[in-house]
Order: C-alpha cells, then structure tokens, then sequence
C-alpha cells in the first residue's frame, strides 16, 4: 500500500477489508457491548487521570517538597507523552492488533500509576508520569479500533456515544474523586486507584476481546516518519507548554514553534516518498475526515480553555473546596452522560452535519453565557451554562470520532484513532496556552489601573508582575499583616480584574466554536463505517 492507493470503498465494499481468518465471535469473546464494556473500563483510567491529579498536586508538593516548576511537570509529563505517541501507538494497533496494545497499554497505565504511589521523589513521580502517558496512548487509539471493528455501521454512533460519554463524565468527575481522595485518604491513592481498575480491565479484555486485523494492514514501521512526527509534535506540544513561562513574545517560543512547522513540513515530503507511510497523507483527501480532524481541535480549544478559567474561578473567587467545585460542575458532567448516548442514536438517523453544528452553536452560547459570569453569580445561572455546555459537547465528541474514524478505511483504524486524540490533546493544550495569554494580556493591562482606581498603595514594578500571576488565577496578592479594610479592597480589585480577564478569555472561546459551526458543516456520515460490521452479536 502506498500513499497513492487508499481504499476509500463505501459501505457495499467494506466487508473485504476484514481479515479472512479472523475467528468468528463465540459466546463472550467478541460481543460488542461487552466489548464496549472492556474499552470503557481502559479508557476511564486515563481520562480520569487527566483530571483527577490536578486536586493531588499540592499534597504531592508538600509530602515530596517539590518546587512549583516540578509539580506542573506532573501534569506537563503527562500530556505530552500522550500528544507525542498517541498517532505512532495507533499505527501499532494496526499493525499487531489493537486487541494486544490495548492490554499492553491497560497493564503499563497500572503498573506506572502503582509506582506512582511508592515513590518517595518528585524525579520518580514526574518519570512515571510519563510512562503513564505512553501507556496511555497505546490504549485510547486501540480502544477506537475495537470498537470500529466490532460493531455495525447503524451501532457504531451509540458505541462511540457511550465511549465519549465515559471520557466525558471521567474528565469532569476527576476533581470531585480526587478532592475526596486526597482529603480522607492520602495523595497515593488517587494513583493506586488505578491498579484495580487496571485489573479488571485487563481480566476482561482477555476474556472478552477479539483480534482484529485488516487484510491489507500494514507490514513495516516508518521509522523516519515517526521521528519527524514525534519531533515535529513535542516541539508544539513544548511550546505551548512553555509559553506562559517564556511569554509569547519570547524567541524561545518562536524557535520551538518553527522548528515544529519544519518538522510537520518534513514529515509530510516523507510521507509521500516511503512505501508504508505512517500516515498516508491520500486520507486527507476525504474533505469530511479533515473537517473532524480541525473539528475536534476547536472544540477542544474552546472547550478545555475556557474550562480552565472556571476551575480557579470557582474556587478563588467563591472559594468554593476541590469537592464543592466539582460538585458545581456536575450540570456540565451530567449533559455529557446524557447526551452522548441521544447523540449517537441522533447522528446514526439524522448524520453528522446537523447534531455537530448544532452542538458548537450550543458550545458557543455557553461560552458567551460565562463571559457574564460576575463574582456574586449564584449557583443556578452557572448550573444553567454548564449544563448548556455539555448539551453542545456531546454531539461533537461523539460525531467527530465517527466522521474522522468512519471516514478512515478499516486498516488505518488506529491512526485515524490516534488521530482523533492528537487533535484533543493539541486543542486542550492550545485552548490552555492561547486563552492563558488573552487572560495575562488583560489582567497586566487592567490591574495598574484598577489599584490606582481602588486607592491602594502604588506598587513596584517587580510587585505590580507578582500582583498579575496572583491575579490570573483569581488569588488575591495579599502581604501578611495586612489590615482588613485593605484585604477587602485589594480582594476586590484582584476578582474584578480576573473576571474582566475571564471574560474576555470566554468571548474568544465562544468566537473559536462559531468558526466550529461552519467547519461542522464540511463534515458527512463516514464512507467506511461498515468495514469491520457484523463481527459479533447485537
């Protein structure tokens, strides 16, 4: 197979891409809804673990005496392991089977977060952290592909549904698991967690999971390719990492930026001179799997970027516990749990195009909503947006996989899953980097003006720098000492200037889902959904 010689076959010709010997599906093994069980199971470990941590990680840096620049590697690690490997953990799945990466990857996800649990330095967390990333991405990508592989094209929308409904509830659900873990346990548990999860998991993959393979999947490795994509990935990846460090300015950013684009340029000459490439780049001819693609990254932008500033704000500014927080998030969880299942039933009857751009429109409204949100909101206006959000969100994670995946010919299965969380993970990091910098551009701008206007003590320019960081993520610079007439102002100064930052950060999230609205209307039900149907009982 070369990059020219694509089978983009519809439906009435998928059935020839499944593998002749594959064995026919007995009792357990190979029923889908068990198997939609299994993958859920893998998949809710490293969903949950994007989150969950987050609440973990001032213990962590307290209990192991860590610098700040050490904890945020925890969560940094984490990342960019799975951005960098998730698209060359597909190609693997496609080659060997996703069955074998996927219990490859659930058995390292547990292994590394049961070391995680015993290890007494922040080196050995951060290096673990890591692993978990690589694990990780060998499970989400294969995940897709047994699914892809075991259910029929009028099943894979609600599969695919429940699928996101999982990611969904455990990405939101991870703070309130981790707040109680952390406050009535300890902070290993929020990592030990992970190893019975992984056994199970595992125990019911080997009893329930069929192999899968593609008569015509891949023989060979792109080596070279999968050192420029890697490279080319962990250089954006990097960037966005370190820009609010660095600042956007800085030519340190610019480099790593650069160097990144010639590594995706590179990468791409290659890709239509090697014999198996790792991603023939004829899959980017199919207009709607590059829609879902670019769909995905947008929604993820303004999604997980807006959603940042929520955390802090529920929490700085109503100072509100880790639990209470996520408790107030649960509207948003909720719609998720409840959407994904309906927008698959909705997207298999009425097609992608409709549910996509009619959940952006709603991703839109949402973010436009929390651009009001003021320091005294109560409870029920936030409960009104959250819940709005979710209702959008929905649609999109579940027509997105399927317009990328059902679009992707059966053999190229796992990259095109790999695919589809590349382009989450690189929106969530975009989302965080670029709203981060809209947010500390208005809060430098506002704050000098807002003191002075408040009547408090003029600050030095070092101090006026340290007031900003505080400010941005809604925590009011005070000395110790000082009088209580002055924290109230200072308090108030500090909240008004971060919800105008906010707010600003939130009207540029909801601009990014209105451009989503029209890249959601290039997208169209996937041409090779019916590739690996009819395996298995319905």
């Amino acid at each position: 197979m070369t990059s020219q010689t694509i089978d983009t076959t519809g439906p009435g010709d998928g059935a020839s891409s499944a593998s002749s010997d594959q064995p026919p599906a007995t009792g357990l093994r190979g029923h889908p809804w068990l198997t939609l069980l299994t993958v859920a199971v893998g998949v809710m470990m490293v969903a949950l673990d994007g989150t969950i941590v987050a609440i973990a990680n001032p213990a962590i840096q307290a209990d192991l005496k860590a610098s700040f620049a050490d904890v945020q590697w925890i969560t940094n690690g984490y990342f960019l392991a799975l951005a960098v490997a998730l698209i060359t953990a597909g190609k693997l799945g496609d080659r060997f089977g996703h069955r074998q990466t996927f219990l490859i990857g659930v058995v390292g996800f547990a292994a590394a977060s049961g070391a995680i649990g015993l290890s007494s330095s922040i080196a050995a967390v951060v290096t673990f952290r890591v692993l978990q990333g690589l694990f990780g991405a060998l499970l989400m990508p294969a995940a897709l592909g047994l699914l892809r592989a075991t259910f029929p094209a009028e099943k894979l929308n609600m599969a695919i549904g429940i699928w996101g409904m999982v990611i969904g509830a455990s990405t939101a659900g991870g703070p309130i698991l981790g707040g109680v873990l952390v406050e009535h346990v300890n902070w290993q548990s929020v990592f030990f967690i992970n190893v019975p999860v992984g056994v199970l998991a595992l125990v019911l993959g080997v009893l329930i999971l069929l192999d899968h393979r593609a008569e015509n999947a891949p023989r060979s490795f792109d080596i070279l390719g999968i050192a420029l994509l890697s490279a080319a990935m962990f250089c954006l990846v990097w960037a966005l990492i370190k820009a609010p460090t660095w600042g956007w300015g800085d030519g340190l950013t610019w480099t790593f930026i650069a160097v990144s684009l010639a590594g995706f340029v590179l990468f791409a000459v290659w890709e239509t001179k090697v014999k198996e490439p790792l991603i023939p780049l004829a899959l980017f001819r199919s207009v709607a799997l590059s829609a879902g693609v670019v769909l995905m990254v947008l929604m993820a932008i303004a999604f997980m970027g807006g959603l940042f500033f929520v955390t802090f704000y529920l929490q700085n500014v109503h100072g509100m516990s880790p639990i209470d927080a996520g408790l107030h998030l649960l509207p948003l969880t909720g719609m998720m749990i409840v959407g994904s299942p309906l927008a698959g039933a909705m997207i298999t009857k009425l097609g992608p195009r409709v549910p996509l751009a009619g959940g952006m429109a709603s991703v839109a409204i949402a973010m436009f909503g929390m651009s009001t949100l003021e320091t005294d909101t109560g409870s029920a206006v936030m409960s009104l947006w959250f819940a709005l959000l979710g209702l959008g969100l929905a649609p999109v994670m579940v027509g997105a996989t399927e317009v990328i995946v059902g679009n992707a010919p059966m053999e190229l299965s796992g990259v095109a899953g790999g695919l589809q969380q590349a382009a989450m993970q690189i929106g969530g990091s975009l989302g965080t980097a670029v709203l981060g910098a809209v947010m500390a551009s208005k809060v430098d701008g506002d704050l000098a003006a807002n003191w002075k206007d408040a009547g408090l003590p003029a600050l030095t320019p070092n101090q006026l720098d340290q007031a900003s960081e505080a400010v941005q993520v809604g925590v009011a610079p005070v000395a110790k000492g000082t009088p209580e007439a002055i924290v109230t102002k200072i308090t108030d100064v500090a909240h008004d200037t971060f919800i105008s930052g906010m707010s600003l950060a939130s009207l540029v999230a909801a601009g990014v889902a209105v451009v989503a609205v029209f890249v959601a209307l290039l997208t169209k039900r996937g041409e090779n959904a019916e590739a690996g149907a009819g395996v298995g009982h319905i």
